[in-house]
């Protein structure tokens, strides 16, 4: 059996009736489909897996099975989400015949056919009971049925019966809510899209501008939309004349109305100009507390600026003086201080909202040596209920470093005076070694040492690492090696400072910021103190024909907080 097409003809501009054959149309509408354009965007991908892993584990926290619908699944991927996130099993539902088989094939591909049921019909034709095509209601509803206006492609009716026949009353979807956003924009190249303006032409005997009619001019056109990409219009090109402003929202999690709704905003000025374009975008939240949030936002809007603010200081004083800084710089109404300790914090102090982007700077006034400032961890810790479960914490670890060095000076605070200018002062000596020695192990100090100047005598290393992405451990972090000596001088003691990584690529050091030169002379951290552990005796190593080193042993007690250290001169 043939089909006729219509078809202009470019030679002579005339529509002509084709012949094809049978599956024409079908092989078209599968070569112009963009679902592999679906498939390559990554962060659709990544957030879409976090909301369904989420939604999974909401409702098996409830003690209830796991029974997804997931309305246009195409090649079944978020099924096999779903699956793969602990779903007990899932209705996959594609009207597209060639890619329902294909999602056939997909989902037995990957192991999953005993989990996913691919249902080809439109989801209004799905039956639910025991010949149903369905066994029973789902209680996770997820779709992907939006378009560049949100809520094309028959959403709205598409989710009013879902709602009705298909899923529990109060289920979870993914995405769980979707908000339009809209801004007011003077535009001379997008408002001549909609308006004719004079044109321009230079001739022999000078410009000739061609008007169109007045009636055309005046002619407010037809209320039109346009489809463009935000992100590739020039800022040039545009004035923003309002803030943006939420249209409004859709919650998904529960019936929706597909019958035609009126939303009205205030837009208001915030330069002068020719109100002429209203832009509009969209983004979803894939979940309840809007963590896990997709968004269409142009680049101006900055999409990456925190939904919330939350700043935990249990000092008066402090919040005091970040409360003067907020307010200097107009963000009073953005960030909320709490005043608490962490240990202390209800989810009520969050607005019952769960923290996905967790900040810090391991600074604290009580702190004396480098390694104090891993109260940061602990206090990381003590808000881990009010984390989501794929929290970014910066910096995301620290690390102890530790290095031996030939002080200038500063070694004659731990040396023995003996004689001093003719009279014997070794009791003091004697008195100070007691001290020394009083408790068990000996312990480091700080001091500036930007103020103290020293040479390296081996090189920097790295002796511990801490996870601040994980709570802190109940079992203790020890570790043993030891060091080389590279250069000629007196072994005074081992310096130690922190690092914090912020990235793999992108650390912070409070201490060593590089040896200057050859002979080892060290440039250090003007605004923190580093530790310095002296040593009990100095080895002088005058050549270095024998490789010297200096064996060490350090314990992290996680439940003091404190690092215990000794070291061993070969």
């Amino acid at each position: 059996m043939k089909t006729f097409c219509g078809r202009a003809n470019p030679t002579t501009g005339a529509m002509e009736w084709l012949e094809e054959a049978e599956d024409y149309d079908y092989h078209q509408e599968i070569a112009r489909s963009r679902y592999a354009d679906m498939l390559h965007d990554k962060d659709r991908n990544v957030k879409y897996y976090q909301g369904i892993r989420a939604a999974v584990s909401r409702v098996k926290d409830r003690g209830e099975k796991a029974i997804v619908l997931d309305i246009g699944t195409g090649t079944g991927l978020l099924s096999m989400m779903a699956a793969s996130a602990g779903a007990d099993f899932c209705y996959a539902i594609e009207v597209f015949r060639p890619m329902a088989n294909a999602a056939v094939k997909i989902v037995e591909k990957n192991g999953f056919s005993d989990k996913i049921k691919v249902i080809n019909k439109h989801s209004t034709e799905v039956t639910v009971g025991p010949d149903g095509d369905m066994e029973c209601r789902a209680n996770i509803l997820v779709t992907e049925l939006f378009d560049t206006e949100l809520i094309g492609e028959g959403a709205l009716p598409t989710y009013e019966h879902a709602h009705k026949y298909l899923v529990q009353e109060g289920c979870e979807a993914v995405p769980h809510r979707a908000t339009v956003y809209v801004q007011l924009v003077e535009s001379k190249r997008m408002w001549a899209w909609n308006k004719l303006f004079p044109v321009h032409v230079e001739a022999e005997d000078g410009e000739k501008i061609i008007v169109p009619p007045s009636e055309m001019e005046n002619c407010p056109g037809v209320p039109s939309v346009c489809d463009i990409q935000l992100n590739q219009m020039p800022s040039s090109d545009f004035t923003a004349l309002s803030d943006v402003v939420t249209m409004f929202s859709v919650d998904f999690s529960k019936a929706v109305q597909s019958a035609s709704t009126c939303y009205r905003v205030q837009l208001e000025s915030v330069k002068s100009g020719k109100a002429q374009i209203v832009l509009s975008w969209w983004d979803i939240d894939m979940d309840p507390s809007g963590m896990i949030n997709c968004t269409m936002a142009p680049y101006w809007v900055n999409p990456t600026s925190a939904l919330q603010v939350f700043t935990i200081e249990n000092s008066g004083v402090s919040c005091s003086v970040m409360e003067k800084f907020f307010k200097a710089n107009h963000l009073e109404d953005k960030i909320k201080i709490i005043e608490a300790r962490p240990e202390l914090l209800k989810p009520s102090h969050f607005e019952d909202k769960k923290v996905s982007v967790l900040v810090g700077e391991p600074f604290f006034s009580t702190s004396l040596l480098p390694w104090h400032n891993l109260y940061f961890w602990y206090a990381r810790t003590a808000v881990s209920s009010h984390l989501t479960s794929n929290v970014t914490v910066l910096p995301q670890s620290a690390s102890l470093h530790m290095m031996i060095v030939e002080f200038q000076d500063l070694w004659r605070i731990r040396s023995p005076c003996g004689i001093c200018e003719g009279f014997d002062v070794q009791t003091m000596d004697e008195m100070i070694k007691d001290s020394l020695n009083f408790r068990e192990s000996k312990e480091a100090e700080p001091h500036p040492l930007w103020e103290y100047p020293c040479k390296s005598l081996s090189d920097p290393q790295e002796v511990l690492t801490f996870d601040f992405r994980t709570p802190v451990p109940q079992h203790c972090l020890s570790t043993e090696g030891s060091v080389n000596l590279l250069r000629k001088g007196k072994s005074h003691g081992a310096v130690l400072w922190m690092e914090y990584h912020l990235a793999a690529d992108i650390s912070i050091s409070t201490g060593l910021m590089r040896i200057s030169n050859e002979k080892g002379n060290c440039d250090w951290n003007r605004h923190c103190k580093q530790a310095v552990y002296f040593f009990s005796s100095v080895i002088e190593s005058e050549t270095l024909a024998a490789p010297a080193a200096v064996t060490y042993a350090i314990h992290f007690d996680t439940k003091t907080g404190e690092i215990a250290m000794d070291f061993k001169l070969l």
